[in-house]
């Protein structure tokens, strides 16, 4: 049984001579790994670099999806109805890091955002 499978870029990156930097997005979902470590278990997590292309992440979900982070979904039962799936693969993804951290969540019991 494949697990869910999140991409993270790696922090402290340089582009056209400028730098250090973060991408955002997956800010958030570091933080909501920070709150919810238990969660780190259960999924596998890949780094990144920011250069693209990033070959990692096109072997799940084609060229046309390098954006991260995203969390391909494995075949673990639940998948959210707003999935979005590669037309190269045929896999499900979520790239949204608040739909990627609610589903991750609801699923293992994390910590939710407050309404």
């Amino acid at each position: 049984m494949a697990k869910h499978t999140l991409f993270m870029l790696a922090p402290w990156f340089e582009e056209d001579g400028q730098g250090p930097y973060y991408c955002p997005d997956c800010g958030v979902v570091e933080g909501f790994l920070f709150y919810s470590p238990e969660v780190r278990d259960k999924i596998k997590i890949v780094t990144v670099e920011f250069i693209r292309p990033r070959n990692e992440i096109i072997k799940h979900l084609g060229l046309e999806h390098q954006d991260s982070p995203v969390l391909v979904l494995g075949d673990e039962g639940l998948i959210p109805e707003d999935a979005q799936q590669s037309m190269s693969t045929g896999k499900k993804f979520l790239n949204d890091p608040i739909q990627i951290c609610n589903f991750l969540g609801e699923i293992y019991n994390g910590v939710k955002p407050h309404p």
